[in-house]
């Protein structure tokens, strides 16, 4: 299996926040397009990559949906020397000071390193002054003074987290965005397999835009390729310090598959057969409302898709150290690839609702 540690690197040291993915979008389009039959971009940014089947026209397709978008922070006020931000996606503000941070600086074309920072204690309100600060009262500091900061930057540009990647031990990597760029990489992988595996169906590889506000690149995408099967490949919540263990799954001891209502109980059954098959260890996570995935935005497209949800455990998420485990993402991806290999053709008329 080939080593997806540099590519997953370069990922986690790529800017791409929600709705402004192209940096990203590009290092993933040049490493899939080796892989695949052909690639294309959606109306709205995401990547579709088709990986064509081996039976006649038309064929059934399976799409697996990988988001690339990243949290991150928006300018929203320029006051002398410093910058006030406001989150994209889910940001918990507790985490940000003293993070370094990049500006992308829409006047100057630049990209500004700075850092979050906290006013002391007697600049901010009575009522926060000695506890959590809100995002409303932090700050960014790119060094610059007022006149030459106000000539760079303007309000609505980007703010990425700017830590870099750290192998740990016990095969571990930690940085942010790994929700979900470990994803995309887990994606990489079964597109790699697949190099040397024969498989029906065409496969359909999507980097989605958007999941981490609006899940709008899987709605969009799920609409217009119309699969007959529809995985979503996104992190869960690994086990972490005060996690409890029924609500969370130790770092590298595989993948979860969730249940739900979310997703398709005979498409979770094939991928834990083929998981058992193989000695390939899952985890079973129990997901008894909206997954927070392009899952939910894939099963309700069209006239509905059956789903299904393949989660890497992570801790820290929403965090500049967030950390996996990359057996797990190598994993993942073999059973993508696997499962994809076994379709037959007319796997779809075998899919009956069944506990």
């Amino acid at each position: 299996m080939a080593d997806i540690l540099p590519f997953l690197k370069s990922l986690l040291s790529a800017p791409g926040l929600s709705a402004y993915e192209t940096p990203v979008t590009r290092l993933i389009e040049e490493k899939w397009r080796p892989l695949v039959t052909q690639t294309r971009l959606s109306r709205i940014g995401s990547l579709e990559a088709l990986k064509a089947g081996t039976t006649p026209t038309p064929r059934p397709a399976l799409m697996v949906a990988t988001h690339m978008d990243a949290i991150g922070l928006m300018v929203t006020a320029l006051t002398g020397e410093f910058l006030h931000v406001t989150q994209i996606g889910g940001i918990d503000a507790r985490i940000l000071p003293s993070t370094p941070i990049l500006v992308h600086a829409s006047r100057s074309g630049e990209e500004l390193p700075g850092v979050v920072v906290m006013p002391p204690a007697r600049a901010l309100p009575p009522s926060t002054a000695d506890g959590v600060i809100s995002l409303n009262d932090l700050l960014v500091d790119v060094g610059l003074s007022a006149a030459h900061l106000a000539e760079k930057v303007q309000i609505g540009d980007r703010v990425s987290f700017a830590t870099q990647p750290v192998e740990l031990a016990g095969e571990v990597i930690s940085g942010h965005t790994l929700d979900n760029r470990a994803s995309v990489a887990v994606l990489t992988v079964a597109l790699e397999e697949l190099q040397t595996k024969q498989h029906a169906w065409d496969v359909w590889a999507v980097a989605t835009v958007q999941e981490e506000v609006t899940l709008g690149g899987a709605f969009t995408s799920a609409f217009g390729i119309r699969p007959q099967i529809a995985i979503a490949v996104d992190v869960t919540f690994a086990k972490g310090p005060g996690a409890s263990d029924w609500q969370t799954f130790p770092l590298a001891k595989g993948p979860t598959l969730a249940m739900g209502p979310n997703m398709h109980p005979f498409i979770h059954k094939k991928l834990k057969e083929i998981a058992d098959q193989l000695e390939i260890p899952t985890q079973l996570e129990m997901s008894p409302r909206h997954s927070g995935t392009d899952a939910y935005a894939m099963q309700v497209a069209a006239e509905g898709i059956p789903t299904m949800v393949i989660g890497i455990p992570l801790r820290y998420m929403h965090t500049p150290v967030e950390m996996v485990a990359i057996k797990d993402i190598q994993r993942a991806g073999r059973l993508i690839a696997e499962f994809a290999a076994a379709l037959e053709p007319d796997f779809v008329e075998k899919i009956v609702w069944e506990d």
